[in-house]
């Protein structure tokens, strides 16, 4: 059996341009993980679910992720790879799950994107009418129609998806320059909220044990996981930054931040909105905050910011999705044409158009659901259990790769394999138990954010797929990665270094 893909001799091993430094990694983190998005709408939607206790609950999932990401820094040093999980995993478990967590991350940004295009249109269509804009041709705009959101959130990812094609440097200056923006309006507004919220502060809302039902924590928890995920996008552009030890230094410097931001958002909505606003105006939210504390055109100002946020975590999402994907082809796992860099730029330009082409593909797939916050509500959910399924494995991987710590040096084996095991059990006991319970709250399919078998079907359909591709590349393909686990080594060649 050869191992030379479609019977030729393989190509000259494709490998990225080192350029970034550890702002550049924080700005591609930061945007992945949106901040003033997952504030802007996450926090009402898990609103929905925990009633007033989003602190306590921002605060129980930072604990796992916290875990995870020693994870993610500890084997990023000892195999920096544009391929991550997908690399460590398959290495330290088993080829069939290092692949799927591959897949299942590619598939969930896929979705995300999706959902994110939609969000920005809404934005700029609330924008619009902040100035005046109503009607264009005789169409009334309105910024919670899936259709109009998702045609208009296109465009964008359009521009953005080519943006990330020029060079990973030109979009990390320009995701700093949007995250600049955000968080100066983002600190402003909620401490401005903070200090004069008509609802009084209570410590309750910190009291994990008030949630009002198990299946609120689990479903709470796995909500605010999604929310912190993305800053793992450090780490696949490990191979492009000058010294790969700064890849883990923008993840957890990312994590930190967005917990204390989380945290100041999530106080600042609950001083200043009611439980029902909160869980009442979905991708409105953050303007409807806005215009509780100032009037236009101050107003605007975070819904501008949450424009800003969705474009930048649209090119954030394309960016590190391109890199996971060019690890796997290299390995064979995944066609040719993901490896493929651009001599111009030193981009996988190829896959980076394909990303954006497939996202767009689901996002037009989602005018099924007619209204944007139902779109919201069943991506969310879906990709909750698909990443909190992808970090758990990961950190299962270092556990079980670090074990020897144990032995060696206690101290290090509570930090690389104690820690990471606890956080790995408690994501997979917490995606266990919100899928039974979605299960067990219908008895029969229907395409709604409210059905328990819809919410269960579509993490389902994205695992289930992953295990097919699996078989394809294994049988079909003939990549050597089933045969070892072990993924092409990012560092083998000599890279190219700009300075």
């Amino acid at each position: 059996m050869t191992d030379k893909p479609y019977g030729v001799d393989p190509p000259a091993r494709p490998v990225l341009r080192r350029s970034l430094g550890v702002l550049d990694g924080i700005a591609i983190a930061a945007s992945s993980t949106a901040a003033t998005t997952s504030i802007g709408i996450g926090l009402g939607v898990t609103a929905g679910v925990v009633g007033l206790h989003l602190p306590a609950i921002m605060l129980l999932a930072f604990l796992p992720v916290l875990g995870i990401a020693g994870a993610y820094s500890r084997l990023n040093r000892v195999e920096p790879n544009a391929g991550n999980g997908y690399v460590w995993v398959g290495r330290s478990l088993t080829p069939w799950l290092g692949f799927m967590v591959g897949w299942v991350n590619i598939v969930a940004t896929i979705a995300f994107l999706a959902y994110t295009t939609a969000v920005t249109g809404s934005a700029l269509i609330q924008l619009a009418g902040d100035a005046g804009i109503h009607t264009v041709v005789g169409l009334a705009l309105d910024p919670g129609s899936t259709a109009q959101t998702t045609l208009l959130g296109l465009v964008v990812l359009v521009a953005v998806t080519l943006t990330a094609v020029t060079g990973i440097r030109t979009a990390a200056r320009l995701q700093t320059g949007l995250l600049v923006f955000e968080y100066v309006v983002l600190l402003g507004f909620c401490g401005y909220g903070i200090v004069t919220g008509p609802h009084a502060f209570s410590w309750s809302w910190f009291d994990p044990f008030a949630l009002p039902s198990a299946q609120a924590l689990a479903q709470g928890l796995l909500l605010s996981v999604f929310c912190y995920w993305g800053f793992e996008a450090a780490f696949s552009v490990s191979e492009e930054v000058r010294d790969p030890r700064d890849a883990s230094r923008a993840g957890l410097i990312t994590l930190v931040t967005m917990l204390v931001l989380f945290l100041l958002g999530s106080v600042a909505f609950q001083r200043v909105l009611s439980e029902e606003e909160l869980a009442g105006h979905g991708a409105q939210g953050l303007a409807y905050f806005g215009e509780r504390l100032a009037s236009q055109p101050l107003a605007a100002l975070p819904l501008v910011a949450l424009m800003f946020s969705a474009v930048a975590s649209l090119q954030a999402g394309v960016i590190p999705t391109a890199r996971g994907m060019f690890a796997m082809s290299r390995d064979r796992t995944l066609g040719p044409v993901w490896s493929r860099v651009s001599a111009r730029y030193g981009t996988p330009a190829a896959g980076t158009v394909l990303i954006g082409a497939l996202a767009a593909a689901v996002a037009a797939l989602a005018l099924v659901i007619p209204r944007l916050a139902d779109m919201i509500m069943a991506t969310v959910n879906a990709v909750g259990i698909v990443v909190a399924l992808s970090y758990a494995l990961t950190a299962l991987a270092a556990a079980v790769r670090f074990r020897g710590l144990l032995r060696e040096d206690w101290r290090q084996g509570v930090r690389a394999v104690v820690l990471p095991t606890l956080s790995a059990a408690a994501l997979l006991g917490l995606g266990g138990y919100l899928g039974w319970s979605f299960y067990t709250s219908a008895d029969h399919l229907e395409l709604s954010p409210d059905n328990g078998w819809f919410l269960l079907l579509t993490p389902l359909a994205m695992i289930v797929s992953g295990f097919v591709a699996a078989a394809w590349a294994k049988w079909v393909r003939r990549s050597p990665y089933f045969r070892s686990g072990t993924g092409t080594d990012a560092d083998a060649p000599r890279l190219l270094t700009t300075h």
